[in-house]
């Protein structure tokens, strides 16, 4: 006698997930692009790095992205005629990667209305010092001149102002009392790598509210 019973279906697949698309913003040797792109191989990190664009040829930055297979681009200010212009084509540059977020890393432009009119909300900055003080190109060097005892980092939301949107996250640094500019600032960079790969990540994976002054993850 047989038996006519079938076989139990296969549960279906789970979904497949889309990991967050990262875009980032270099001018540099790429510190804070390299931890990303350590970070984003790993699948639970829940983000990935779909595009590199730097405001400078030949920088540091664009080799890491290539070496790692991820598309670059290249928009330089003296390239165009003013700084609007410039933002505008900045600002398809990155469109054209289709970003969740983007991260500014080591980018020494500010970007303007055309950018913030696309991406503004969902742009994010690191700075070598605790907002809101010591804003600006030389915060390591303006929070020694001060005499703190300590300093940090910050990640904010990227808004029209110098190292003014709301902070996402912050984390201390000792100052020593034989710090130079470099020593404290090579420190700062460590704390500053490893929280921007974990502010990205929990933005990734919890997604990210701008209430106000106030950023809130998750």
């Amino acid at each position: 006698m047989t038996s006519s019973a079938q076989p139990d279906p296969a549960p279906p697949a789970p979904p497949v997930v889309q990991a967050h698309r990262l875009v980032v913003l270099v001018s540099g040797t790429g510190s804070n692009l390299a931890a990303l792109l350590a970070a984003h191989t790993d699948p639970a990190y829940g983000a990935r790095v779909v595009g590199v664009v730097s405001d400078r040829p030949g920088v540091g930055a664009l080799d890491l992205a290539r070496e790692a297979g991820v598309p670059t681009a290249v928009v330089a200010l003296r390239d165009f005629p003013d700084r609007a212009t410039w933002d505008r084509a900045l600002t398809e540059a990155v469109r054209v990667f289709s970003p969740d977020t983007v991260v500014l890393a080591g980018f020494m432009k500010l970007v303007g209305a055309a950018f913030l009119g696309a991406f503004g909300g969902r742009t994010v900055n690191t700075h070598p010092a605790l907002l809101p003080s010591f804003p600006g190109a030389h915060g390591v060097r303006d929070a020694l001149a001060y005499g703190v005892k300590v300093s940090g980092c910050s990640v904010i939301v990227v808004d029209e102002g110098v190292d003014a949107g709301p902070i996402i996250a912050q984390d201390v640094v000792a100052v020593l009392d034989d710090d130079t500019e470099e020593t404290l600032h090579e420190r700062i960079k460590v704390v500053e790598r490893r929280l921007l790969v974990d502010v990205v990540g929990r933005i990734a994976r919890g997604g990210l509210r701008v209430e106000g002054r106030r950023a809130v993850v998750g």
